[in-house]
């Protein structure tokens, strides 16, 4: 199954609650005597309604709903403006920082419960199948059971990891990690951080240590900051975004559990709030069901269409 596929196959919770109801609207609005006239109220209100309930958000909404109030002056369909300023969200967000940097350093946060450490395993399942060579880190040292987790992951996934006894200094871990890959010239170098909530004072300056420690052992590093959310969780992670944004200088964000809602609509919000990109989603709980994410794939899987 191919990218698309499977990212459709994640979005069909989704799709179900929001495209029979969206036809009903394009019915309403596309025919060719109406395109030239203002949207009705009613149709307008719908389908705000419908975004809001895809979980699409406040802000990206009202942004939609403006594009679609000023159609009459473009005559364009209804389908096409929608889609057209969904894609313009995510057009607006920051590009990837550049991959100049050898090894590259990645690390992987969030809260709890959102997925972090599968999501490191899975990440360096896809990245060797594209033929790099990955490192992961257990920096993790304080949850239950989370090194051996992610020493699970890393053996399914066919790559080495650097680990260290409970309870030692995660920063000490992550310094060796990157001295450890690129003796092996292993690259990038993956590092599970223990979870941690946004408001917790103390865990997220050890998260600013860990930054400080990764910079002295590799220039520049961290090179890229992934923040993982949940999807399920919705609007109520987008907080959490904002709080690791202004501490751990997050670059992207990896959208997990997509095919467990039906409110696959946050991305959109996560892009239009935080002007963050999204650079792999979760549509499954296989190793193999993490994949880089394509606005483009994106908006066509939330409309059941190809392009």
């Amino acid at each position: 199954m191919g990218f698309f596929d499977r990212l459709r196959q994640g979005l069909s919770r989704t799709t179900q609650q929001l495209l029979g109801k969206f036809e009903e609207l394009v019915q309403k609005a596309d025919t060719p005597d109406q395109r030239s006239r203002p949207i009705e109220v009613e149709t307008v209100e719908a389908l705000e309604e419908l975004l809001l309930s895809a979980d699409v958000g406040v802000a990206a909404t009202e942004r939609i709903v403006g594009a679609v109030r000023g159609r009459a002056r473009r005559g364009e369909s209804l389908r096409d403006l929608v889609k057209s300023e969904i894609r313009a969200v995510f057009a607006g967000t920051t590009p990837p920082p550049s991959d100049d940097h050898r090894p590259r350093v990645t690390l992987i946060v969030g809260v709890n419960g959102t997925g972090k450490t599968t999501t490191v395993g899975k990440l360096a399942n896809l990245l060797k199948a594209s033929g790099q060579r990955p490192l992961v880190c257990a920096a993790d040292t304080f949850r239950a059971a989370a090194v051996e987790q992610l020493q699970i992951w890393a053996t399914r996934a066919g790559v080495d990891i650097v680990r260290a006894k409970d309870g030692s200094d995660p920063a000490a871990v992550v310094f060796d990690a990157i001295q450890t890959g690129r003796s092996r010239g292993c690259d990038p170098i993956l590092v599970d951080t223990a979870g941690r909530l946004h408001n917790r004072v103390n865990l997220m300056h050890e998260l600013d240590k860990i930054r400080r420690v990764a910079a002295r052992a590799a220039e520049g590093a961290p090179h890229e900051v992934l923040l993982v959310l949940d999807a399920t969780v919705g609007q109520n992670g987008l907080q959490q975004a904002k709080e690791f944004t202004a501490v751990a200088g997050v670059t992207g964000v990896v959208l997990t559990k997509l095919d467990g809602t039906a409110k696959g609509g946050v991305a959109v919000a996560i892009a239009h709030d935080l002007k963050l990109p999204i650079c792999y989603v979760g549509v499954g709980e296989g190793i193999d069901d993490l994949i880089p994410f394509s606005p483009d794939e994106y908006v066509d899987a939330l409309f059941q269409e190809r392009w």
